[in-house]
């Protein structure tokens, strides 16, 4: 499970940089400046949530269940979450209306929450 959460860890990290830097330079020129604003938070919370998973992996007190759940609602989460707000923010100039799509932007957030949510859980009510 670990080299799987690392390599998703590692996946995220590399791909918020390359979202990151094509939102700075190219991006800049041609989205409206809320709609670079919302582009780079995605970015951030993608970024956070890689290091999250690196963590998570570095974790020997958790047991594999809660792990797992952990991994599942931190992907789900980066996915929808800041997957949409990718989606959204640059549909000016795809010619998409991801409108209809943004009611997954705050389930994504949902899924970030749990994740943590599962992680406090876990170390409020260890056993040692």
């Amino acid at each position: 499970m670990n080299n799987k959460i690392f390599s998703v860890a590692a996946f995220f990290g590399m791909t918020a940089i390359i979202f990151g830097a094509f939102g700075a330079h190219a991006l800049k020129k041609v989205l409206l400046p809320e709609h670079l604003i919302s582009f780079e938070t995605a970015v951030k919370y993608q970024m956070y949530h890689a290091l999250f998973l690196l963590f998570l992996g570095l974790q020997n007190q958790l047991d594999e269940k809660s792990k797992k759940l952990i991994y599942y609602f931190v992907v789900l989460g980066v996915i929808l979450f800041s997957g949409s707000i990718y989606l959204l923010s640059t549909g000016s100039i795809s010619g998409i209306n991801f409108k209809p799509f943004g009611f997954v932007t705050p389930i994504g957030g949902v899924f970030l929450i749990l994740s943590w949510g599962v992680l406090f859980w876990n170390y409020l009510f260890k056993k040692s």
